[in-house]
């Protein structure tokens, strides 16, 4: 019965994705419009709940069809499938490129600015690293 009541709220605000029955948190752009959801087990799925990449545990960055496209390095390198540096992730999140150049800020509570403290996105409640790769490097 509860789940009747429930299960609505949590599709509003963004919290559950139908047919999976895993939680996820919303990306979105500065007008709160859904970029994408990002589930607790990494996986990357646009408005629409299509799974378009994963988000694995050891900094692996794979698309759809599980062809790795990038890493994320735990000291905060960003790399490319060839193991090319293309940004930094700072641990305060400063996102650099790879000439060490800010080109963002994801905030603690998930606010995402540009290079010039514009708010683009927001992106509360995913690890900052998977925000700033979707924000700056997708």
């Amino acid at each position: 019965m509860i789940h009747r009541f429930l299960l609505p709220l949590l599709l509003a605000i963004g919290l559950c994705i139908p047919g999976t029955g895993a939680y996820a948190q919303r990306i979105t752009d500065s007008a709160y419009r859904t970029m994408a959801y990002v589930k607790s087990d990494g996986t990357i799925q646009d408005g629409s709940y299509r799974i378009i990449g994963y988000f694995k545990r050891d900094g692996m960055i794979q698309d759809a069809s599980y062809r790795t496209v990038g890493y994320l390095k735990d000291n905060g390198l960003v790399q490319d499938k060839s193991y090319r540096t293309i940004g930094h992730i700072k641990g305060n999140g400063t996102v650099q490129d790879s000439s060490y150049r800010i080109i963002g800020y994801i905030k603690k509570d998930g606010l995402v600015q540009d290079a010039s403290y514009r708010i683009i996105g927001h992106a509360e409640g995913v690890p900052m690293r998977w925000a700033a790769y979707l924000f700056f490097f997708l």
